[in-house]
């Protein structure tokens, strides 16, 4: 066998084993996780237990805590603090079965936070449910937590049902939510269409992660050529588990039904223009600043392509209010008070393209 052979095949050996030692990592990392979670859950259970039934106040924790930390120098996780965590935990999910099923597949500060900030035990379930498939972060469940993802989740009025097969219409309408939330955006109360995408284009990877899993950004503006006419979509998305593009048309005032029947139109040029054989349907998504859903009920009610309307909130900077205006100095006499010539009066300077604000 040549040396390149051999080469190669090495190579290619050492890769396999590479791959094979981080899943046997992972998998212990995640066991060592799992029984970690399953032991603070039986402390705090126990802890339960034995202070209603034996009347034990708040003091045995800080025993508890001592002894514990005395007995395993090189182990954390004994102060009393935690050892509290534990016990709400423990209260917080009374059946062992979801917490050897679910539970354990997070991490300690995963946890902590659900019981913190969470009360409802149905809503914790589902925030845990998401956290264990989608893969979060800690931040990233706070974040979804905050801006109480469950009440928008699949609440978007859709047609889906009627264009869609049950496996696809179900998913599709799980993929889309009201309203979607762009806090990481700031705009001007009357922001336009342009400025809307713009900001969202500029913070994709905020936006992507607001839209949720699947969605993958294909561009902005894209061109569809029909008849003797250019078109343009305002952005496009493919989603990996729907198998299937996705229109989002954004509009920055109230939703009108003529919305519906132009997005309509885009949806049948995409698909003819754009869509592999093996894709899914194309979906459109109209993100509006307002809507009432008994309008956008008729206005989607006898559409063949499926769609849905949501709103969009975002962190709004007012607009000067009018009892102000005229009460606040012109840069005249911020010059004049400054000592300086008014700039209407100073000669002007060449000014490069690139330079102009």
């Amino acid at each position: 066998m040549s040396d390149v052979a051999v080469s190669t095949e090495y190579g290619a050996f050492v890769e396999d084993l590479k791959q094979r030692v981080r899943e046997a990592q992972l998998r212990a990392s995640l066991a060592v996780n799992s029984e970690l979670i399953l032991l603070y859950w039986r402390i705090g259970k126990d802890i339960l237990e034995r202070q209603k039934r034996l009347g034990w106040g708040a003091k045995v924790i800080d025993r508890l805590s001592t002894d514990l930390r005395r007995a395993f120098p090189e182990m954390k996780g004994f102060s009393a603090r935690n050892l509290l965590f534990m016990r709400g935990f423990a209260q917080a999910w009374p059946d062992e079965e979801i917490v050897k099923q679910l539970v354990s597949q997070l991490p300690w500060g995963h946890n902590i936070r659900l019981i913190q900030k969470v009360a409802d035990p149905e809503v914790r379930l589902w925030y845990l449910r998401r956290a264990v498939a989608h893969g979060w972060s800690r931040d990233i469940l706070v974040m979804q937590i905050d801006s109480e993802l469950h009440r928008r989740a699949a609440a978007a009025p859709t047609n889906f049902d009627r264009t869609l097969p049950p496996p696809q219409s179900d998913l599709a309408r799980q993929a889309v939510k009201d309203p979607y939330c762009f806090d990481f955006l700031t705009l001007h109360q009357d922001a336009m269409e342009r400025e809307l995408e713009q900001g969202l284009v500029e913070h994709i990877r905020d936006f992507l992660l607001e839209l949720g899993v699947g969605f993958s950004f294909v561009g902005t503006q894209v061109l569809l050529k029909v008849g003797d006419q250019d078109f343009f979509l305002d952005m496009l998305f493919y989603h990996l588990k729907l198998r299937c593009f996705v229109v989002i048309e954004l509009k920055a005032r109230a939703f009108q039904p003529e919305y519906a029947g132009k997005l309509n139109f885009y949806l049948s040029a995409v698909d003819d223009l754009l869509r592999h054989e093996s894709d899914q349907p194309t979906i459109g998504l109209l993100l509006c600043k307002t809507k009432d859903d008994v309008v956008v009920e008729y206005a989607l009610r006898d559409l063949k392509k499926p769609i849905g309307v949501a709103r969009w909130e975002t962190k709004l900077v007012e607009s000067l209010p009018e009892d102000l205006e005229g009460t606040l100095p012109t840069v005249e006499e911020f010059e004049a008070e400054l000592g300086r010539e008014p700039l209407a009066s100073q000669p002007a300077t060449k000014t490069n393209e690139d330079e102009r604000p």
